[in-house]
């Protein structure tokens, strides 16, 4: 059983909180704090789905399994870190930040497009986009990568969504469109 704390804590969110795995410093633990674990169970079928289709990981990270903890059972992920070995922060984070949002719209706007084009190429579907939900991975030069850390997956009676990328593309372009609209940039 691996053992979480506090101290550990990288993330909260409404129903789970994340930590850094103390075994493994390229994965972090997410555990259900609030409520069951139905969020959590629909999102892990969803990235065995994925991992099935063979898709890339480029902006997602890997889904690896579930461990025993003692806050319950935990999800093991990639912990998505700056060049600098920093844990990302969210980009609700930065887009707090005028001052960086100014220095750094160029950069911003740029990694967007490159998550909304992966997104597309691999078809994958997200609940609402969110900002804390995304991770803005820094470079040294300066630039980023968005990585989507939570709510992936599609909750659909019949989720066509999944297995077209027609009806998919579709989902993700009004999810996109409201997300970048609600952004302001």
């Amino acid at each position: 059983m691996i053992t979480l704390s506090p101290p550990t804590m990288i993330g909260k969110g409404l129903h789970r909180e994340c930590f850094l795995h103390p075994e493994d410093k390229t994965k972090c633990i997410k555990v259900v704090v609030n409520g069951n674990q139905q969020e959590t169970d629909r999102e892990q079928h969803y990235y065995n789905f994925l991992e099935k289709r063979k898709i890339s990981w480029e902006m997602l990270p890997r889904f690896h399994g579930n461990i025993e903890t003692n806050m319950g059972p935990g999800a093991v992920f990639d912990l998505i870190r700056d060049h600098d070995g920093k844990v990302s922060n969210s980009l609700e984070n930065y887009l707090a930040d005028k001052d960086y949002v100014t220095q750094n719209k160029k950069h911003i706007l740029l990694a967007l497009a490159h998550l909304k084009l992966y997104l597309l190429e691999n078809n994958i579907i997200s609940m609402p986009i969110k900002p804390k939900n995304i991770l803005y991975q820094t470079k040294q030069d300066g630039t980023g990568t968005l990585h989507i850390v939570d709510n992936i997956g599609n909750a659909d009676f019949i989720p066509i969504a999944s297995y077209s990328y027609y009806f998919g593309n579709k989902k993700i372009i009004r999810r996109w469109n409201r997300f970048f609209t609600a952004l302001a940039l």
